[in-house]
């Protein structure tokens, strides 16, 4: 089992990352997480849902995703309270004081699903959350030593050298942890080392001399890591993952220096009005501007003043803005778009101004879609938008930030939070009632827009469902996702797909999560709004993330002691 000294010290890669190197090794592997917190869920095929870094670490193993990997995955709503899913299904919504109670009678399930997921398994690599060091929380732990304690489970440390302070934060775990718990801790790992690794042998003295644990290794820092999807909203926090290098121009910055809240409501609205949207060039050259080189990023040879230079050195070929609300969920739909050469993606944070040059706005999940409708208005952004699609700009809804694009989202029983409802953006003519059972689902799907859609139908999705609310309105008759089951050519076929489009088919929205990680869709989606079919040079998404754990898998392999990883696990009675 790994824990973390910390939050966020990359025990998810980690376990990712051994679980694809000992199932090359000729192991049946499986992944284990007792509980997750996180807002990127997966929809697994037993027809559950679990955190996602539990759903990639399967992918890891070469193994098909079940509830009983994660037994307990906590969404938060709010600062304070959480949906809490129990092995794959809502269990209740709950504050974090009565979860602390609640999850007492939660570990009987937990193990009940360890037996499971072990029951079928040559190597079982489990990961904890937090940190155990979080002894104020120990008596209800099922997450760290609490759930060592009721298997019996060899322990490993990972602590996060980046960060600074690793051997305090390993010894201080040490010695925070009662003597009973200590008995579970067997050795650590340093993780993401930079430098020259035998600076720190040293230490490895130091630690031991403190606290007898054995180092099974030094995990340099490996910068393919940033390919994998992230576990959690703490990968929003870092701003060069989502943020574009722009030098902007004078206008710009002032946009983004205006303080007055309604002073830069009316700023944006008339700039909107006043400056066209600058569309895409269709008959440029698209394929020479993906790829060009930029000749140097605070130069001005590689692009025109107030352009933006890609963190690969490319001109983009395609803007894409996404705001940050609070409860956004399941991101790493924005990843495929991320990874494309031409594709330059920034995440508009609080505050601050959607780009007037984007071409695409994408409003990704929520997993509470009233409160982040009322956050995504305070900001301003709701003008923004409108003003970006009345310019002649593209806009993309996913689940939740489908359902902000409608005319109203009601919650009168209080599903998401607190009851009631709020207007949307009104560029699609539908409404959302969150009411009945939570939808999940994942599979196939086509696409089925009978022209509406830029792209053309029968392009094969695959993706998941996983959302509370009915859509239902006029725009719902042109729905263009459609699942198994309702793919046909009779018209009440079509209208039973997913989705909408308005706008002058330039607004689109569906359940439907995964769509960009679809090779075929995101190509013909960026052709459309390019006028250029060069797409297809680009990345093959999902077979990139296979090779990136093959990739991590090997870096492990040279950085870490696995033979005695397998022989710690081997101690386990």
């Amino acid at each position: 089992m790994l824990q973390g000294t910390g939050s966020d010290v990359g025990k998810s890669l980690l376990v990712a990352g051994l679980c694809r190197a000992f199932a090359r090794r000729g192991l049946r592997v499986r992944p284990f997480k007792p509980q997750n917190m996180s807002n990127n869920a997966a929809v697994t095929a037993d027809g559950g849902e679990i955190g996602r870094a539990q759903a990639l670490q399967a992918r890891a193993c070469g193994a098909e995703a079940c509830v009983h990997m994660n037994p307990v995955l906590l969404k938060p709503q709010s600062d304070i309270g959480a949906q809490v899913v129990v092995q794959g299904q809502v269990l209740t919504n709950a504050l974090a004081r009565d979860y602390y109670r609640l999850k007492r009678d939660l570990l009987p399930r937990v193990i009940e699903s360890f037996d499971i997921v072990a029951s079928d398994a040559d190597l079982v690599i489990v990961e904890g959350a937090g940190s155990p060091a979080e002894v104020n929380l120990r008596a209800a732990d099922i997450a760290n030593m609490g759930f060592a304690e009721a298997t019996k489970m060899p322990v490993v440390l990972v602590g996060d050298i980046d960060r600074g302070g690793v051997i305090a934060s390993i010894v201080g775990t040490h010695v925070l942890l009662s003597d009973s718990d200590r008995q579970w801790l067997r050795g650590y790992i340093i993780n993401k080392f930079r430098g020259d690794v035998s600076l720190f042998e040293p230490a490895l003295d130091i630690i031991v001399d403190r606290t007898g644990l054995k180092s099974f290794g030094i995990a340099t820092f490996w910068p393919g890591a940033a390919k994998l999807p992230p576990e959690d909203g703490v990968a929003l926090g870092q701003v060069e993952r989502y943020r574009r290098s722009l030098r902007m121009s004078g206008s710009a910055i002032q946009n983004h220096k205006n303080d007055g809240m309604a002073d830069r409501k009316r700023d944006v609205d008339t700039q909107r009005h006043d400056e066209p949207h600058p569309p895409i060039n269709a008959g440029a050259d698209v394929d020479a501007a993906i790829t060009a080189a930029a000749a140097e990023k605070t130069g001005g040879n590689a692009a025109a003043d107030g352009e933006a230079i890609l963190p690969n050195g490319r001109v983009p070929v395609v803007r894409v803005a996404v705001p940050h609300y609070p409860q956004i969920a399941n991101f790493d739909d924005l990843d495929p778009l991320l990874a494309e050469p031409g594709v330059d993606l920034v995440l508009v944070k609080p505050g601050e101004v959607m780009p007037v040059d984007c071409d695409l706005v994408v409003l990704p999940g929520s997993k509470s879609t009233l409160a982040d409708l009322r956050f995504l208005k305070a900001q301003g952004w709701d003008i923004d938008i409108k003003a970006h699609w009345r310019n002649g700009g593209h806009v993309m809804g996913i689940c939740g930030g489908y359902q902000m694009l409608g005319t109203m989202v009601c919650d009168p029983d209080g599903v998401e939070g607190a009851p009631g409802d709020e207007a949307g953006l009104g560029l699609l003519n539908v409404e959302t009632v969150m009411a009945g059972r939570k939808t999940l689902r994942t599979g196939h799907a086509v696409v089925v827009g009978n022209g509406r859609c830029p792209v053309p139908d029968g392009t094969v999705l695959r993706g998941y469902e996983i959302h509370m609310g009915q859509t239902t309105g006029p725009d719902r008759r042109f729905g263009w996702v459609a699942t198994a089951g309702k793919v046909g050519a009779d018209t009440a076929a079509v209208n039973d797909a997913d989705g909408a489009i308005g706008g002058e088919g330039r607004v689109m929205g569906c359940y439907l999560h995964g769509i960009f990680a679809s090779d075929d869709f995101r190509r013909a989606y960026l052709a459309a709004l390019t006028g250029q079919d060069v797409w297809g040079q680009t990345i093959a998404f999902e077979a990139e993330i296979d090779a990136t754990l093959d990739g991590l898998a090997d870096h492990l392999e040279k950085c870490l002691d696995l033979d005695a990883l397998w022989a710690l696990a081997q101690t386990r009675t």
